[in-house]
């Protein structure tokens, strides 16, 4: 059997930014989130606001999946179908955790905290802006059913564009949901695998800023 070209066992990054101290951040995780974001999009990272969003099952299962961030200032909000899989695991377990891996610039945010719906009318206007194809693709997909093959649904998607080139109204089974961050977690790399890693923990309705060890 012939070994892989990419040794996982042995390749790495040498990471070799300046030390990050606390006065470089601040006492607002929401500020800093925005500013590190923003520099994210800058250094030219592929889809800054794709995060990995982790939620558990019933039984406790974890699972992960990458979707896209839609609003942070009061909130870090996304969007889905609400009978999916992270739907049903919200429905029955309402915390979850998001991870934002900004390989390219050598940092890492992860968010923790519990999870709702937004409005129906804040779903109903973020779906307005969406493109048309993309609405009606959410209207018609069972998503995480098991399906035969997927040319019915674009047959599907064809007709219904053709008959509604302007949009359609959203569907019930469709919205957003807002995680209230209780923890939000800045990693950057550094020399060594001495990474700088700090998080802000609200505590008695204000944020405690620690120092974690890599």
């Amino acid at each position: 059997m012939n070994e892989p070209e990419f040794d996982v066992q042995h390749e790495r990054v040498r990471y070799d930014l300046p030390r990050l101290r606390e006065d470089d951040l601040g006492e607002d995780p929401i500020a800093i989130f925005a500013t590190w974001l923003d520099a994210a999009a800058a250094a030219g990272v592929p889809e800054p606001n794709a995060m990995v969003l982790a939620t558990a099952s019933p039984d406790g299962a974890p699972r992960a999946r990458t979707v896209l961030l839609r609003g942070y200032r009061d909130g870090f909000v996304f969007f889905t179908n609400y009978t999916s899989a992270k739907g049903r695991h919200l429905q029955a377990n309402p915390r979850a955790s998001l991870c934002f891996p900004w390989l390219p610039i050598h940092r890492q945010v992860i968010v923790e905290g519990t999870v709702q719906r937004v409005s129906p009318r804040a779903s109903d206007a973020y779906f307005a802006s969406r493109p048309v194809e993309s609405q009606i693709a959410s209207a018609l997909s069972p998503q995480s059913q098991v399906i035969d093959g997927i040319d019915g649904l674009l047959g599907e998607l064809a007709k219904v564009s053709a008959a509604h080139p302007d949009g359609i109204a959203r569907p019930e089974h469709w919205g957003g949901y807002r995680l209230d961050p209780q923890v939000v977690e800045f990693w950057q790399g550094n020399v060594g695998r001495l990474h700088d890693r700090f998080r802000f923990r609200r505590e008695a309705g204000r944020w405690v800023r620690e120092r974690l060890a890599p």
